[in-house]
């Protein structure tokens, strides 16, 4: 896929003054978190970034650790989750933030100076590799109530048999990984993958929550996990993740690329729909070569103007949001991230929160930032691709 510039991301870890990489095969080392120490002006845009808009994000992250049952963890591996795999550990600075006036980039950028320690990331297994951040935004589709017409591809909502299972809490070395599944004869088994759905294993269920009028948006808005349905009334439904099927995520660029359908570096989210929507006859049979499959429930009481909730329960915001593995970064945590805009070519260099998982966001060196919504987000989104280092 396109490559750009070098990109940058940083963990910043807590101070505690009181407060799709592909898995490794059999037998392949694991992957792990190196943390190294770097100091703040060694980040590149730091001073040049607003980091104020950052602020509301993280104190609405912190209502939501304030609000964490006892012994939940926000994830982590070794001295990210020592020093911010804990709710109350955020405390003392989510106390601080509260005091930061809106707006004020002094203020702000002493604020995170004065809580945070900058670490560069790195994988163990591999530590010279590049990071790799790609981004994702919140599609907008066509759909209705009800079938008919051009409207015949159903967005399921979770099914009442799909089980999903938190391994850490069953041994401290699976923190931050789950699977998913159903009970058949008393034992866990993998619930049906995409090609099985599509071909009708849930379909007396009655799982639909609305009809879309474009399969390839349907299947690219389960990439994303959120999105806005425009109804024939006019009206915009808004969805969002509900659970997945367990299956692992299979990029069906790879898929086009060692097909020989689409060039290696002119693989993009726009000209992967281009193709699917070229080649009908040949799209379903590509598109369930991904047997990771996601369900939606419909999403009230959120503004226009925000981004659906992410992975930690708050609104993401456009640019200063990102999609971690939280098996190596705790969620909530701050990340500088410096890399090098799709589209323009300019730096972006921006203060971000890890708020968001995702199913393709594996390893300590990743992150997928949230590009918001409308027709830019997408093109940005769709073409960011970039090697960096943590």
């Amino acid at each position: 896929m396109r490559r750009t510039a070098t990109a940058a991301a940083l963990l910043l870890a807590a101070i505690l003054t009181g407060c799709a990489q592909p898995r490794p095969g059999p037998g392949a080392p694991k992957p792990g978190i190196a943390l190294s120490a770097v100091a703040f002006a060694s980040l590149p845009g730091w001073a040049q970034d607003r980091p104020s808009q950052a602020v509301p994000g993280f104190i609405a992250g912190c209502r939501q650790m304030a609000a964490a049952a006892a012994g939940q963890t926000l994830g982590g591996q070794g001295e990210a989750l020592a020093r911010g795999g804990a709710p109350l550990q955020w405390q003392a600075a989510c106390d601080a933030a509260a005091a930061v006036p809106p707006g004020d980039d002094a203020a702000a950028r002493r604020f995170f100076e004065s809580y945070f320690t900058p670490y560069a990331v790195a994988d163990t297994t591999a530590p010279r590799r590049p990071a790799l951040l790609t981004g994702y935004f919140d599609p907008e589709v066509e759909g209705s109530r009800a079938p008919g017409g051009r409207y015949r591809t159903p967005l399921l909502g979770r099914p009442n048999d799909l089980v999903q299972v938190d391994l850490g809490e069953f041994s401290m070395d699976l923190k931050g990984r789950s699977v998913a599944g159903r009970v058949q004869d008393g034992h866990l088994v993998p619930y049906y993958d995409r090609a099985a759905i599509e071909a009708g294993a849930l379909a007396r269920r009655r799982l639909e929550l609305l009809w879309l009028a474009d399969p390839v948006e349907a299947f690219m808005l389960q990439i994303q996990g959120s999105g806005r349905v425009d109804l024939p009334n006019g009206h915009v439904v808004r969805v969002t993740y509900a659970g997945q099927n367990g299956r692992p995520y299979v990029s069906i660029g790879r898929v086009l690329i060692e097909r020989g359908d689409i060039p290696r570096d002119q693989v993009s989210m726009q000209s992967i729909s281009a193709w699917l929507h070229a080649h009908p006859a040949e799209a379903a049979q590509v598109m369930n070569q991904n047997p990771s499959y996601v369900f939606f429930r419909e999403l009230d009481g959120v503004r226009a103007d925000e981004g659906p909730p992410g992975a930690l329960g708050v609104p993401l915001t456009p640019e200063r949001s990102a999609a971690i593995d939280r098996a190596f970064i705790p969620l909530g945590a701050p990340l500088f991230i410096a890399t090098t805009d799709p589209v323009s070519g300019r730096p972006l260099e921006k203060l971000m929160l890890a708020q968001d998982l995702g199913g393709a966001i594996r390893g300590p060196a990743r992150a997928d930032i949230f590009f918001g919504w409308g027709r830019a987000a997408e093109e940005r989104a769709g073409r960011m691709r970039a090697d960096g280092r943590i």
